[in-house]
């Protein structure tokens, strides 16, 4: 398995994909790539129609899919706010893809049944595929996408994010093969000799200690431990330092346990959402989840801080629980309210991703949304980077050689 990474920065686009093109099918050597993503920054609107066209200059485009971005991810660097294409290719020996893509009408209804779902996307649950998707997030309900992926396909992981880079519906691109459409969602599943796993960081931190939801409906939360989430809240704000005060009323969020057998939390454990509004004459809170009565639940904040060290924790967890990575190559989609905006410099995840996980390539970019698993289930997330590492399931016992974040083989 070989992947490699490019990114240019060139501010024409024909230029900028013919160097990005030309590094990764140099890196790649005699094979075609067998995937090809492709990521286009937003300074490059004007001529998204032409991508798959300049790209096939170099490269065979048949299993292409990427999208638009306000910044995009390659070689390992985070390139924001200017022109940027970032190309990645894979040779992915004994893996089928499946490319296809859906728009919002194509949806199959809550009472449909799995097998809807597998013949708009092209696979069966039983070949266990693992999903790449990038929907618009103007012209499709991306939540009820990943929710019935998830419900058809139990065992394969679901990673990806929304097209970024347009304020309306249209001004986004998607592009699969040598198509580029303005609405729906692109995807690919992926199936065969392939291991995916993911890290998914939300930038909080939990504050006060948990509690048990004893009244709620729908997303309102009305109980917690039988008092009010008011005079809960009020509790942990009273025990915070000023700085903590400062971020609860500016940045407070709620995480639920997603495991319920679980005593003890660390990072990872929770699915953050945002604490959306409260009614003063009951002490409720409008979450951004629906709720159910015997969650856990605890009030958490974000901050640069705070999400460098969530980083940094569910990155550790992840090498913790997989002693040796044997990562080939990785993506990364991150919110476009975290990067240079949140940290204050470029390639921030990034480089924890290659100081702490693997100097494999890198590749992703800055979205309007975030897809991610957290508790087996897979989510539509904000203010969050997901990340997926890609590996073969059977590995032959070579070590693996990798040159920098831009190139990487193991031979299967």
């Amino acid at each position: 398995m070989k992947w490699s990474s490019a990114i240019s920065e060139n501010e024409s686009l024909k230029n900028a994909i013919r160097e990005a093109t030309q590094k990764v099918k140099d890196d790649l050597g005699s094979q075609a790539p067998d995937l090809l993503l492709a990521f286009v920054s937003n300074s490059h609107q004007g001529q998204y129609g032409r991508v798959p066209s300049y790209i096939a200059e170099t490269l065979p485009i048949d299993n292409l899919i990427g999208c638009s971005g306000g910044g995009v991810i390659g070689e390992g660097r985070e390139v924001e706010n200017q022109p940027a294409v970032s190309i990645t290719g894979a040779i992915l020996p004994d893996v089928h893809l499946n490319l296809f893509h859906i728009e919002d009408s194509d949806l199959p209804t809550p009472d449909d049944p799995p097998s809807a779902w597998e013949e708009i996307v092209g696979v069966t649950a039983k070949e266990n595929p693992h999903f790449v998707v990038l929907p618009d997030p103007f012209t499709i309900h991306a939540d009820n996408l990943v929710e019935g992926l998830d419900f058809a396909f139990t065992q394969g992981v679901k990673i990806g994010g929304l097209a970024s880079g347009g304020m309306r519906a249209g001004a986004n691109a998607l592009f699969l093969g040598a198509e580029v459409h303005r609405s729906g969602a692109v995807g690919i599943a992926l199936h065969g000799n392939l291991k995916v796993d993911t890290i998914v960081a939300q930038g909080c931190r939990p504050i006060g200690e948990s509690a048990v939801i004893t009244k709620c409906n729908g997303n309102l939360l009305m109980e917690l431990d039988d008092r009010s989430p008011l005079e809960a809240l009020r509790h942990v704000f009273d025990h915070s330092d000023d700085h903590d005060r400062q971020l609860i009323n500016s940045a407070l969020h709620l995480g639920v346990v997603m495991d319920p057998l679980k005593e003890e939390f660390r990072p990872g454990d929770f699915l953050i959402r945002n604490v959306m509004g409260l009614h003063q004459e009951t002490g409720a809170l409008a979450i951004g989840e629906m709720l159910s009565e015997g969650q856990v639940v605890q009030f958490h904040v974000r901050d640069a801080e705070t999400a460098r060290h969530d980083l940094e924790a569910v990155m550790d967890r992840y090498v913790e629980d997989n002693a040796s990575p044997n990562t080939s190559g990785a993506l990364l989609f991150s919110c476009l309210g975290r990067g240079e905006h949140l940290f204050g410099r470029p390639n921030h995840d990034s480089d924890i991703f290659l100081d702490r996980i693997s100097r494999a390539p890198l590749a992703g970019f800055f979205c309007n949304g975030e897809i991610g698993q957290v508790g087996g289930s897979t989510f539509l997330h904000g203010f969050t980077s997901s990340f997926a590492m890609f590996s073969p399931t059977a590995p032959t016992p070579v070590s693996e050689t990798t040159t920098d974040a831009g190139i990487s083989e193991r031979p299967c």
